[in-house]
């Protein structure tokens, strides 16, 4: 199995029927795997060959694209609860067994879902730039990403400068760096979210947002490490706040001068922090 997430092949397993998408990397013999989970039209090229090559020296890692996603085929679901269903799917038609799973924005959704449907799937939870449902300062995401296409048309920058990072130079230099990193693969490219894969997922994140508060994660609640920037404007800092206070014994780790994006800012940092959490 390759070592660098940026060779890595894509590869495919039949999902109840339907082809899904994905890579791995990292070493059979790496302990529970990892499996993660992405953020809102992110595809299989969005990950940060950083974070998955740092997580691959001691863990076995898999992304996969979702229902409808990317080269995965079907119907993108509208609700993150179906989303769910879809992952764990997934690590089970893939025969995993109990997986340690990295849920990254709409992804650390994802995960909350399915380590509260189905724990015995989950051994630990890693939750980055993610809020619980109804978490507070809400229902705003649509207009976030709106205001950052626009600013990024108008200065000739890409929406990540603005959604992931923030506008300080040290924040926007560590932007020019991790897009650099996705655009180290150039063979066996993924495809780029379709319209209609992006207004399922606008759906399903405005459904979660506006729900009811969550009741506290304790059925039963995973081992959890909830990770942000200290400043992210598409899901704000006091969403992982609240989110760390819901689950017993939750770790929080807070960055400095980041955003939502503060994984692949902070990308040693964090694959350091992820591997010593995910030890047994």
């Amino acid at each position: 199995m390759t070592t660098s997430y940026t060779h890595a092949p894509t590869e495919t397993v039949s999902v109840a029927g339907t082809s899904f998408a994905y890579r791995e990397v990292g070493a059979d013999g790496g302990g529970v795997p990892v499996v993660l989970l992405h953020h809102f039209t992110g595809v299989l090229d969005d990950w940060d060959p950083a974070v998955i090559d740092g997580l691959a020296a001691e863990r076995r890692v898999i992304a996969f694209d979702g229902r409808g996603v990317g080269r995965s085929e079907g119907v993108t679901p509208d609700s993150v609860e179906a989303m769910a269903e879809d992952a764990v799917d997934f690590v089970e038609a893939s025969g995993l067994g109990a997986v340690d799973l990295l849920g990254f924005s709409l992804g650390g959704m994802v995960a909350q879902v399915v380590a509260q449907q189905r724990p015995d799937l989950v051994r630990r939870l890693v939750l980055a730039g993610t809020t619980p449902a109804g978490g507070p300062g809400g229902g705003r995401t649509g207009a976030v990403l709106q205001d950052a296409v626009q600013q990024a048309s108008a200065q000739g920058k890409h929406p990540k400068h603005f959604l992931f990072f923030s506008p300080t130079p040290t924040s926007q230099a560590a932007a020019d760096a991790f897009l650099a990193r996705l655009d180290q693969r150039t063979d066996d490219r993924d495809v780029p979210a379709s319209n209609e894969t992006i207004g399922a997922q606008l759906t399903a994140l405005a459904k979660w947002e506006q729900s009811a508060p969550a009741l506290p994660l304790e059925s039963p609640a995973k081992p959890t490490l909830v990770v942000n920037g200290d400043e992210d404007t598409m899901l704000p800092t006091i969403n992982s706040f609240a989110l760390a206070q819901q689950i017993p014994g939750a770790q929080l780790s807070i960055y400095p001068d980041a955003g939502h994006g503060a994984i692949f800012q902070h990308h040693s940092l964090f694959v350091q922090q992820t591997l010593d959490f995910l030890r047994d």
